[in-house]
């Protein structure tokens, strides 16, 4: 499988030979596995494209207007979704470039759950290009990755998060947060649960460390925003342990209503 053949190839576990030999791994995932679409597994042109003529053409922009806060699709007064009135969440804004649907949210499904770690080079290289103008708002914030609990990662063998987080790093020049954020209890997959669920579900499951965090402005990275729940949590965690402003970056949005 695509984790075990990393390790093997490089004797480290996969997620820490991503962030700590990014020039490496990326020439071992060129030779290991030749550029194939994302969504599909069709063979397709080098980077920069991460999907196929055919795939390119389902993946979709998120488009506008939507909220200013946690970006749900739709025209709201005030710019602002009826969520975000009621509860204003602790980070300032999200943002993700594309729609959580078709070839996007086959690829994402097949970095998350059918182990294929490499696909988070060319994933992060599209969310680079597409959060451009994002990032280019936030020029002094740290990327601060959202962290699977050990449990889940001795199962996965590597974080879906950390990958993109760390390539986004490599092609940004971003700094990365590397220890700051921990996910301390186990939680269940948030799939198919009911907004009140998911966030019981991911209550208090997130530590900051303090001496990490304090007056840093950060990023959090992940795959998907749907609710906002995992992202509330560990923001308020994140501002908790002194983080002067938290903003959120997915790779895609799903609608939550």
């Amino acid at each position: 499988m695509a984790t075990r053949a990393l390790e093997a190839a490089t004797g480290q576990p996969a997620h820490a030979t991503h962030i700590h030999g990014m020039g490496l791994l990326a020439g071992l995932v060129d030779l290991l596995y030749p550029p194939a679409c994302a969504g599909c597994r069709s063979l397709c042109p080098p980077e920069p494209a991460a999907f196929c003529e055919l795939c390119e053409l389902a993946v979709e922009p998120l488009p506008s207007p939507r909220c200013r806060r946690c970006a749900e699709p739709g025209a709201f007064r005030e710019e602002t979704c009826p969520r975000c009135t009621a509860l204003p969440p602790p980070f300032r804004r999200a943002f993700a470039p594309f729609v959580h649907g078709g070839a996007m949210s086959r690829a994402i499904h097949r970095l998350k759950y059918e182990d294929h770690p490499e696909l988070a080079r060319p994933l992060g290289g599209l969310l680079a290009r597409h959060a451009a103008s994002f990032l280019a708002q936030l020029p002094d914030a740290w990327l601060c990755p959202l962290p699977l609990h050990a449990s889940r990662f001795r199962v996965r063998r590597y974080d879906q998060s950390w990958l993109l987080g760390a390539e986004l790093s490599q092609r940004t020049g971003r700094k990365l947060l590397r220890r700051g954020l921990e996910r301390r209890r186990a939680t269940e997959r948030q799939v198919g649960q009911d907004e009140q669920a998911r966030e019981a579900n991911v209550a208090g499951a997130f530590v900051a460390h303090r001496e990490q965090i304090e007056g840093r402005h950060l990023i959090l990275v992940d795959d998907v925003f749907t609710t906002g729940a995992t992202a509330r949590s560990a923001a308020r965690a994140l501002c908790s342990a002194g983080a002067a402003r938290v903003d959120v970056l997915t790779l895609a949005r799903a609608w939550s209503g």
